[in-house]
């Protein structure tokens, strides 16, 4: 029956060189086939490495066909030349298209009355109709070359030390938003930061709630009593109670099965200004700093901010909300970072701490993005810390008051997010 069996089908080796049923056979097989393709495969590699060290054009052009094609590359955005809050727009590229577009209307401006000027010289000189056309395709192909030219050093950057990355511009912050949030964009200085921490009612996180608050300078954190003899204060009363006491932000963390899960940001802005916007995010993946293999301790020092991948209306204004947090002044002495990095509409909270040190001697030196070695950083390394808390946020609803009770009249719910928004994986808000 065995053999019956195995003549009506084909041997596991048949894909082999030669074929056969003895299975020690086919182990030798495929080993001496694996040692063929290494030799192969690694004799085109050295091949390639000896033609791009003579020529690095080579290089250069392997590696952009070799770039993995990710979701951030297929994003799409919505045609339309709109910067409003919720618009899915770029806004560095719409503000340089506005840019374009002006610069080409003023040189068609000033082509319209070098025109007028030689077509009068050309009556005056009694010039024919055929120069006269001639000259307005010179005029229309000096346009096209001088927009060419334009596009050419518009496409032109230089290259990026963190090319993973990009940071957040708010000095791109569209007039619409500017005008619709004055409290964050305004011309004025801001305050010195005052945050005030507190949680949701019936709450049993107090420990992560004091290290949430511990991330942010001159913060402090209240416990919100549910005593059956206590007064339950609303969001709104404590909002009152924050502001007369000189805070400038509100925090209220919300709590899911003894874990922060909800994160609301109440600006509370100055006295004759009422309170809001209000950002709500949801919390995921909270890691104390405890569970962190290796962390360090945090110090009382101003830490540095980074911003990274904020690019729509929507975006510019959590990255602002989150700026208004943090001193602009940081301490560099401290030598701490924290990070706000947006992706796919998630934004990763890390805080870590950097040193610089020697390089090791199987350590090569700092490149930058085309490869070649950074110059004044021979020998030197730079190594990161994590402090912790680690966690990651969404954003889900923007309000103009103190959150969805305390907002008023028809604009005061400003964003909120959609289960539908998330259809297109190629499309996202911030």
């Amino acid at each position: 029956m065995g053999s019956q069996r195995s003549a009506g089908r084909p041997s596991s080796g048949a894909s082999l060189s030669m074929r056969t049923n003895n299975k020690l056979k086919r182990q030798a097989l495929y080993v001496e086939q694996k040692k063929e393709n290494d030799k192969t495969r690694h004799e085109e590699r050295h091949r390639r490495r000896r033609e791009e060290a003579k020529d690095p054009e080579l290089r250069r052009q392997r590696l952009e066909r070799n770039q993995t094609n990710t979701i951030e590359k297929k994003r799409v955005w919505d045609d339309v030349d709109d910067d409003k809050l919720g618009a899915v727009v770029d806004v560095a590229a719409l503000k340089r298209r506005r840019l374009e577009e002006e610069e080409a209307s003023a040189a068609r401006e000033a082509d319209g009355v070098t025109d007028d000027a030689e077509n009068e010289d050309n009556d005056s000189m009694l010039g024919s109709d055929d120069e006269g056309k001639s000259d307005d395709d010179e005029d229309d192909e000096d346009d096209e070359e001088r927009m060419e030219k334009i596009r050419a050093q518009r496409a032109q950057r230089n290259p990026s030390l963190a090319p993973s990355t990009t940071s957040t511009n708010l000095d791109l912050t569209p007039d619409s938003l500017a005008i619709e949030f004055k409290q964050l964009f305004g011309d004025a200085p801001l305050e010195f930061p005052k945050v005030l921490v507190t949680t949701s009612l019936n709450a049993t996180i107090h420990k992560e709630a004091q290290e949430i608050a511990a991330i942010f300078p001159n913060s402090t954190y209240i416990r919100r009593t549910a005593h059956r003899y206590g007064h339950k204060y609303s969001v709104r009363e404590i909002a009152k109670f924050a502001k007369n006491r000189g805070y400038t932000v509100l925090f209220v963390i919300g709590e899911d099965q003894k874990r922060p899960c909800q994160l609301t940001v109440v600006h509370l802005n100055g006295e004759d200004v009422a309170p809001g916007p209000t950002l709500t995010y949801t919390i995921r993946g909270y890691q104390p700093s405890k569970s962190l293999l290796g962390h360090g301790n945090p110090t009382n020092h101003y830490p540095e901010l980074l911003l990274n991948g904020f690019k729509t209306p929507l975006g510019l204004l959590a990255a602002k909300s989150m700026y208004t947090l943090f001193p602009a002044n940081p301490e560099l002495s401290g030598r701490q970072v924290v990070t706000l990095h947006n992706q796919r509409d998630y934004i990763f909270f890390r805080r870590h701490r950097y040193i610089f040190r020697e390089a090791r001697k199987t350590e090569k030196n700092v490149t930058t993005a085309d490869g070649s070695e950074m110059k004044g950083l021979e020998g030197i390394r730079a190594g990161l810390q994590e402090i912790g808390p680690r966690m990651t946020l969404k954003l889900r609803r923007v309000d103009k008051g103190i959150g969805k009770a305390g907002s008023e009249g028809e604009d005061a719910l400003k964003w909120q997010w959609k289960a539908g928004m998330e259809k297109e994986r190629t499309k996202f808000n911030l």
